[in-house]
């Protein structure tokens, strides 16, 4: 069983800028298919961002430009960078991953940005 945890989440002015994390943990030492989504209220979640076991990444075409995905393979952890913040990037951020051919999702993390 794999466990995903995300944090950095928090309220934050348009323009600025937070970083999530998503830790990895579980029997599996894997590098592993990862992703970002994000789900507003009474919307569908999305996907944010993708990066690959090589690290090819994606974006989805609203936050080209202003987010990064990266991910460290020695500790397990892909962060989503996301700078110029906008209100219309409120939303509870989910981290995901496939490893052994198995789909996990963390608890999801808000982001809040306000003035």
């Amino acid at each position: 069983q794999v466990q995903l945890v995300e944090s950095g989440g928090g309220l934050v002015q348009p323009g600025g800028s937070l970083r999530l994390s998503c830790a990895a943990s579980g029997s599996s030492n894997s590098i592993a298919p990862m992703g970002w989504y994000r789900q507003a209220p009474g919307k569908e979640r999305e996907v944010v961002a993708t990066i690959s076991r090589s690290g090819t990444t994606n974006y989805v075409n609203s936050v080209k430009g202003r987010f990064t995905v990266s991910r460290d393979n020695y500790k397990n952890t892909v962060y989503l960078q996301m700078n110029s913040l906008k209100p219309e990037d409120t939303a509870v951020y989910y981290c995901n991953g496939l490893f052994d051919n198995k789909l996990y999702w963390g608890q999801g993390t808000q982001v809040t940005v306000s003035s």
